[in-house]
């Protein structure tokens, strides 16, 4: 969006994508008609100034929950329309690192070769989630990320062999994970543990009850929790959390860092369950297969894992159960669906490890993602910015397509004043 965006500026561009998803993404790329967008189609558009223009074309009914790959489609030819406008450049490889000299990005491809850019934009997105501690005796059972090529040959063999399946995580990649396997024809058991066992929750129709920024508690977590609640209680609790939608940058940045901390630590679980809902037909879904007893959820914590050539044992205890009380169970396979990355530290990227360690960017104050200013510019000497997950430590809420959309925007028109076009 952010190279459309350029090229509706006169601003030539060169994308640079390796996986073979340009346009689409880690989300969009899927194949399974079972993954659905999370948000209604008449919230999707790619452009803050045209609301409804992925609801009047591909994504259907306003209200309709698209399919995702809908979606992707929709956001490719975004993209090769700004490729065909002779201003955007598709690279199919990886950036592996990048330097500043005098004012100019050399970025380094993986495949060989060097590009060169006056301004250099960071929008890989979700980085996959780190090795969970036993993973490595777990062996080639245990598939850390979810989302590529081994996770979907593990799907399909453990749907062959009807091999019951553990899912480390029970958010949104849990829900994703779980509709591929029933789309596979998968028949065993499917078992997905977390510390709390909480489930994204199902949107439903509900009257808006907005909320002034001069209503809200800002600045403190507790207090905007006893917001929530009353509030809730008034209207539910769907229309008391979208309330603070609108403000949920400003309502961020009012806390400080203590009180950051605290809602990652206390309240991010519940905030990302009744946040970041799921459509009703994927909701009813899980139900069913809940009742059929091909999928429990349960909180828990794993006590380790060993594993052979066919099985992966593994040892979990139930949350609120006696130490010596634990559970032991075989596996086909176990998915880690815990999330993506969200310590920048740990981050397995070239590019973006290479920045860091290069001091040509820096981490924000809570290690989430990339420190950046109110344009979305990264700290640092260079003409460097970021988009989405990266900047959650600024702005929290910049995973959702309404957010990104906005910030894509923002982000090349600053760089046109910063290039003087």
């Amino acid at each position: 969006m952010v190279a459309a965006q350029l090229a509706r500026l006169g601003i030539a561009s060169i994308v640079v994508e390796g996986g073979g998803r340009a346009g689409l993404g880690t989300a969009f790329s899927t194949r399974e008609p079972a993954h659905l967008l999370n948000v209604p189609a008449g919230n999707m558009s790619a452009w803050p100034d045209a609301p409804q223009d992925f609801a009047d074309g591909e994504g259907g009914h306003a209200r309709q929950f698209a399919e995702r790959r809908r979606f992707g489609r929709y956001l490719r030819s975004i993209l090769d329309r700004a490729i065909e406008s002779g201003r955007t450049e598709l690279v199919e490889d990886r950036a592996v690192g990048a330097s500043l000299d005098g004012g100019s990005w050399t970025v380094e491809l993986e495949k060989g070769g060097t590009l060169m850019a006056d301004a250099l934009v960071l929008a890989i997105g979700n980085q996959p989630p780190a090795p969970l501690p036993f993973a490595s005796s777990a062996g080639h059972r245990m598939i850390d990320n979810p989302w590529g090529e081994r996770a979907r040959a593990a799907i399909e063999d453990a749907a062959g062999h009807e091999l019951d399946v553990l899912i480390i995580g029970t958010g949104l990649t849990m829900v994703d994970v779980v509709l591929s396997l029933d789309s596979a024809g998968h028949k065993g058991r499917i078992l997905a543990l977390s510390r709390r066992g909480l489930v994204p929750k199902s949107h439903e129709s509900y009257e808006p009850v907005p909320a002034e920024m001069d209503e809200l508690p800002g600045g403190n977590v507790r207090q905007l929790l006893d917001w929530l609640r009353q509030r809730s209680h008034a209207g539910g609790w769907r229309a008391a959390i979208d309330a603070l939608r609108p403000h949920s940058h400003a309502l961020w940045q009012s806390l400080d860092l203590k009180q950051k901390r605290q809602f990652l630590r206390h309240a991010r679980p519940w905030w990302d369950v009744h946040r970041h809902r799921i459509a009703p037909e994927v909701a009813q879904r899980l139900f069913e297969l809940i009742g059929e007893g091909r999928l429990e959820v349960i909180a828990g914590r794993i006590a380790g894992a060993e594993s052979d050539r066919d099985w992966l044992e593994v040892t979990f205890r139930k949350r609120g159960e006696r130490e010596e009380r634990k559970t032991t169970r075989r596996f086909g396979y176990a998915f880690n669906c815990t999330g993506p990355l969200h310590e920048i530290g740990r981050t397995r990227d070239p590019l973006l490890r290479k920045l860091l360690d290069n001091g040509l960017a820096v981490s924000d104050e809570l290690g989430m993602g990339l420190a950046v200013d109110e344009r979305s510019r990264a700290e640092g000497d260079g003409r460097l910015w970021a988009l989405g997950a990266l900047t959650k430590g600024r702005y929290w809420e910049m995973i959702a397509v309404p957010d990104i959309r906005d910030q894509a925007a923002q982000v090349a028109a600053d760089i046109a004043t910063e290039l003087g076009k």
